[in-house]
């Protein structure tokens, strides 16, 4: 049994984190920097599926490693470049290498990457992937067709709680727990009243929700996202505080007691915390060890 469902099933205060594959076959180094988690006590590592549609080693074969050296993977699976047949054959080849936690994603759109000329499939989104990986571990494919040996999957989605109107992610967010969805990882969280809002509105899914902590590295980032990533908001006083570390050493101190502290005021109003190191993987036991857990 997967232990991210079993330790979100009793209740328990969940943390994730994530790795992004190589652009290259030089995996190794990135399975070492997983190790960090670790000692973090991190229960799951997502995987990112060709993440920002820049064409990189593969997510499946990454989950698979992550097993091989005593990790429990978090397969992320995008909808842009397979359609139904690949997406069901994979999930079922994800099952059949260990791989039990999928996160259903519909993906970045292929003119954001590096193969601006690649043809994008998106024949299912992601409520519809949901739908498709819990039929399949009900026993059949999407055309109805029994499976000989069904797959034992804990489905995930993505949610946005600082989106504005936030009702649309509401709405979705229903659509894919009606689909499949047993738990979500949300997109980057820093205002800590906005996301108490927005869990007001949903508590009653009665679905774990894990928040997502990207990792300020300095005050440029902090304003690229401002300006670039949708959903995402970082109130001008976290600015502040990174535009006065002038040092690497500084705000490596400061990007770790801030991942921290929003972790810590998240707690209370939801079931887990996704740590988006984007490069810091060593320094994620440092914000572990910065939370009270208890």
């Amino acid at each position: 049994m997967s232990q991210l469902k079993e330790s979100l099933t009793k209740g328990k205060f969940v943390i994730t984190s994530e790795i992004g594959p190589p652009k290259g076959t030089n995996i190794m180094p990135h399975i070492e920097e997983a190790e960090h988690f670790l000692k973090g006590k991190v229960a799951a590592i997502n995987v990112t599926d060709i993440q920002s549609a820049v064409m990189r080693f593969g997510s499946l074969a990454t989950c698979r490693l992550l097993v091989e050296h005593g990790m429990e993977p978090v397969l992320q699976m995008v909808c842009r470049d397979r359609n139904r047949l690949a997406l069901q054959s994979d999930l079922l080849s994800a099952a059949g290498l260990g791989i039990e936690n999928v996160l259903c994603l519909t993906g970045d759109h292929q003119v954001m990457g590096d193969h601006k000329d690649a043809k994008g499939v998106y024949d299912l989104d992601s409520v519809q992937l949901l739908a498709a990986a819990k039929g399949l571990t009900e026993g059949h494919d999407m055309s109805g067709n029994k499976l000989d040996g069904t797959p034992n999957l804990f489905l995930g989605a993505v949610v946005t709680p600082e989106s504005e109107p936030v009702e649309p992610q509401i709405i979705k967010m229903k659509k894919k727990i009606l689909a499949g969805a047993q738990f979500f990882q949300t997109q980057a969280v820093y205002d800590i009243d906005r996301f108490a809002s927005f869990m007001d509105k949903v508590r009653g899914f009665g679905v774990p929700v894990m928040a997502g902590i990207v990792v300020l590295k300095s005050a440029g980032m902090a304003k690229f996202m401002n300006a670039n990533v949708a959903g995402v908001k970082v109130p001008e006083n976290l600015i502040e505080e990174m535009k006065k570390m002038k040092t690497e050493e500084d705000k490596i101190k400061k990007g770790v007691e801030l991942a921290a502290k929003v972790i810590n005021g998240v707690k209370k109003y939801c079931q887990g915390a996704h740590i988006m190191p984007l490069g810091w993987d060593k320094h994620v036991p440092s914000i572990i060890a910065q939370c009270d857990l208890s």
